[in-house]
């Protein structure tokens, strides 16, 4: 696996290079490159000292950033853009959890074959930052950069409308699933084939940190001002895998759909509103009930299996668009 985290690295590294591209001769810059971007910090804390009420002391966090390079003359174009999010929160004595994390990293390349259309290649990725874990369980780790992460290449063909839209559609995607953890592989987390075992319960195999899909993709993202201080950006991504040797599940599609609002007031100050929603049929995610054991009642996983899943954040802090 040392070779994909190098594969990963080396992405990230070419990504900030196409980002500062057009800075190269800034005596002469191109006028083909436009570069933006956003960036958004909020903080939330509370401080109770013999509070009659009760309650306890907090602190949370949340950064959010977005940034594009993006390249167009004649009819070539190359749509470049990250995505960072990061948010914790500390609450009484209880040590500090995230409850934000990604890592999403985009490159589009499109030759124009009509007004609106273009042939185009994709590359998406997508990890997160930090370790994970079941909390309140916080010694045994559930996920962390590179496990999972997902590397998706695509051709296919894209619809522009002005600079705010865009609809991709590729009937010929590759995807690779990267768990770069062996007990997180060996237990068959995100998919990948898990590890074998004899009847004494002896590895005899390790789990595969990689799994290989081949299936259709489609990618929507609208981004606008819809009045001068209201921004709204909305990004869908669909993936339907079909090489999954469970006939049944090819009808499941994988399902990524963000949104942001973004409200400024003044300068600097900003109100934000983010969602997130997921589903990946191959991610197992357990479900609690109440099991009588001895005397007593205990909330133990009775089952597991892929759900629907959601995020939101909402915020008020400092943010500054260029």
């Amino acid at each position: 696996m040392k070779k994909i985290n190098n594969a990963l690295l080396i992405t990230f590294t070419i990504f900030s290079c196409m980002v500062r591209a057009q800075d190269i001769n800034p005596a002469s810059p191109d006028t083909s490159w436009k570069r933006g971007g956003f960036i958004s910090i909020s903080f939330n804390q509370v401080s109770l000292t013999n509070w009659a009420a009760g309650g306890q002391n907090s602190l949370s966090g949340t950064f959010i950033g977005k940034f594009y390079a993006n390249y167009e003359k004649g009819k070539a174009s190359w749509d470049n853009n990250i995505d960072l999010a990061y948010g914790f929160l500390e609450s009484g004595a209880a040590r500090a959890q995230k409850n934000l994390d990604r890592i999403e990293l985009n490159t589009k390349y499109g030759h124009q074959a009509t007004e609106n259309l273009y042939y185009s290649s994709l590359i998406n990725v997508k990890t997160q930052f930090a370790p994970g874990y079941n909390y309140p369980n916080d010694s045994v780790k559930i996920s962390h950069f590179a496990a999972p992460a997902y590397v998706t290449a695509s051709l296919g063909m894209d619809y522009k409308l002005g600079t705010y839209f865009t609809l991709f559609l590729s009937p010929a995607t590759g995807r690779l699933v990267i768990v770069e953890d062996q007990r997180l592989a060996d237990a068959g987390q995100f998919g990948v084939d898990p590890a074998t075992y004899d009847s004494q319960g002896n590895k005899l195999s390790n789990g595969k940190m990689l799994r290989t899909e081949f299936g259709a993709y489609l990618r929507a993202r609208f981004q606008r001002n819809i009045v001068k201080s209201i921004g709204l950006m909305s990004e869908l991504a669909l993936f339907n895998n079909y090489t999954d040797p469970k006939v049944y599940q090819r009808g499941n599609v994988n399902v990524d759909w963000q949104v942001m609002l973004t409200v400024k007031s003044g300068k600097f100050l900003t109100f934000s509103v983010f969602t997130q929603l997921l589903y990946d049929n191959n991610i197992s995610i357990p479900t609690y009930g109440n099991v009588i054991v001895g005397n007593t009642i205990q909330n133990e996983i009775i089952s597991s299996g892929p759900k629907t899943q959601f995020q939101e954040a909402v915020g008020v802090g400092l943010s500054y668009k260029f």
